[in-house]
């Protein structure tokens, strides 16, 4: 064991064998970040942190951020909390049913979507709490709120949209690659020994067969399918521009707002509000985040750390080498092409 306390200067290399655990603030020149290794990330329970109001008051409005790809798998790398994030929305969503005194709920979101079934869960989970609690839940989509992230904010009562959020993408992708010359340039060749004939259809090791095109078109179809007779049971005002928005366009929050996707235009303080008149609670009633120990909330806009700094020292990926990593069909819009490979563990 080896304690020290106070400033240390290091000149010239560094040699340490064996394991290294931070917890806590690690501050390096420009990078400041919470950090922990440890590989438990649910070893401390979520606890609901004040965020606006007066500590005294009773009612609460819970917060419930929703942040970057929804992907039922664990994020890992450096700089993460290594949350699962269908699990950690789960938690969350159990906290708020048990809290007798959480009157209302925002979602606030800022996301892009993610797997089909992962959104699925989620919205799941959150129709259940409403039928639980039959609590007021408003949407407040922040910089994009779009695919399964809109798919989610479609089951609350309202959706506010920033002015400049981005909305839609209501469609659905499956990343498929054709690797096999690249690997003949290295004289890697595929020799799969299987039963089934369709039992590798999407591989990239070969192209993709006309059949099994036309079957994995038919789920796609169909998943999309399913999001867009849930919008339009939602919004029976938007089934006469259907075509307008279910071809996975994106569009301001503005437009969404013309278009009847979203209820109106303004920040999360107007979600806030909506809640709050909705569920008949005074100004200063509490705002309060579910954070872990390690991860302080102080506004409501405060982003857990759950994407990682460094996800690999080796920080090239080939498209489709890890198409086995991935979630399948996604309700995502994937304008960066590193979409495609974020899901990772």
């Amino acid at each position: 064991m080896f304690r020290h306390n106070g400033a240390v200067n290091m000149a010239g290399g560094f040699d340490m064998t064996g394991d290294m655990t931070v917890d806590g603030k690690l501050d390096m020149g420009e990078l400041k970040t919470t950090v922990s290794l440890n590989p438990n990330s649910r070893s401390t329970p979520l606890t609901p942190v004040v965020v606006s109001g007066r500590p005294i008051r009773t009612e609460k409005i819970a917060v419930i951020d929703v942040d970057d790809f929804l992907v039922d798998r664990n994020v890992g790398g450096i700089g993460t909390m290594g949350e699962n994030p269908v699990a950690l929305f789960h938690e969350k969503v159990e906290a708020i049913r048990q809290d007798k005194h959480i009157k209302a709920v925002v979602l606030r979101i800022n996301s892009p979507g993610g797997g089909v079934t992962a959104s699925d869960m989620m919205c799941h989970q959150l129709a259940k709490l409403k039928q639980d609690r039959e609590l007021p839940i408003i949407a407040s989509i922040m910089t994009v709120g779009t695919g399964g992230a809109y798919y989610l904010a479609n089951h609350c009562d309202a959706i506010i949209a920033h002015p400049t959020s981005i909305v839609g993408g209501i469609g659905v992708i499956l990343n498929v690659y054709n690797l096999q010359d690249t690997m003949g340039q290295f004289n890697v060749l595929s020799s799969p020994i299987k039963s089934g004939e369709k039992i590798d259809a999407g591989t990239p090791e070969r192209p993709i067969e006309e059949d099994e095109l036309v079957m994995l078109q038919r789920i796609a179809d169909s998943f999309h399918q399913r999001l867009i007779d849930q919008i339009n049971s939602k919004r029976p005002q938007v089934t006469a521009s259907q075509e307008q928005w279910s071809d996975g366009s994106v569009m301001t929050g503005g437009e969404a707002h013309a278009m009847g996707l979203v209820d109106g235009v303004g920040y999360i303080d107007t979600a806030i509000e909506i809640a709050r008149q909705q569920a008949g609670l005074k100004p200063d009633d509490r705002v309060v985040m579910y954070r872990r120990e390690n991860d302080p909330a102080y506004t409501p806009l405060d982003v857990s750390p759950n994407q990682p700094v460094l996800s690999s020292l080796i920080p090239l990926r080939v498209p489709g080498l890890d198409r086995s990593t991935m979630p399948t069909f996604l309700y995502l819009w994937q304008s960066d092409p590193a979409m495609a490979t974020l899901a990772r563990p």
